[in-house]
């Protein structure tokens, strides 16, 4: 996947200057620490959400209106699969790895412990990611301003991480996984909800106006 690499690559430079301000960390990367605490402005935990719910709302309008008989339509519901996966993926990871919030927390390494904590893999850094790949992959050639969709997930990332959500491996993990779930979304010939769904979704609302 040579495309999701490079814009791994760039987010992943992106969060790396953020833990050169400060001393060596832990985690599996020897790169997390809990960096100043900063929820204000476009860093704030509400736009965080705000951008989230947005790009689920517009994958979900998209593809109900589009159908799946339209590029456009199919790559929506593409996406949401992707989201769809991606959600199921993170959760699972989550219980499993049972890792504790910076906000709890400024030991990186505190893995396994139960109790609720959730803190790797990114779930937001995995959604936002999931939902931009099928669009960059299927778009991008054509129109490579499409490939500018990679800074809602960078955005995502950094701001986790500012708001003490995340560790710097955990939006990491989560970029990851969002790419691979996309891209695999990507490649199905039929999108994995429509194949699911009663036909008449394959021709979306717009079909009945």
């Amino acid at each position: 996947m040579p495309f999701c690499s490079r814009v791994c690559t760039h987010i992943a430079l992106a969060l790396l200057s953020l833990s050169s301000v400060a001393q060596a960390g832990g985690g599996p990367l020897g790169i997390d620490q809990r960096l100043t605490l900063d929820d204000h402005g476009i860093w704030a935990r509400k736009v965080q959400l705000g951008l989230l719910g947005t790009m689920v709302a517009t994958e979900g309008a998209v593809a109900l209106w589009e159908g799946g008989d339209s590029r456009l339509g199919k790559t929506a519901w593409q996406s949401l699969d992707a989201t769809l996966v991606g959600g199921v993926a993170v959760e699972i990871a989550k219980l499993a790895f049972s890792r504790e919030r910076p906000l709890t927390t400024d030991n990186p390494n505190r893995w396994f412990t139960g109790h609720g904590n959730a803190s790797f893999p990114s779930g937001e850094a995995t959604l936002t990611t999931a939902i931009v790949t099928p669009m960059m992959l299927e778009y991008g050639r054509d129109h490579p301003a499409v490939y500018g969709l990679a800074l809602l997930p960078a955005y995502d990332a950094i701001a986790r991480v500012k708001t003490r959500g995340h560790w710097q491996s955990d939006v990491l993990a989560g970029i990851a996984l969002g790419g691979f779930v996309g891209y695999e979304m990507h490649e199905r010939n039929v999108p994995l909800t429509l194949s699911v769904l009663p036909d008449g979704f394959h021709a979306g609302f717009k079909a009945r106006w």
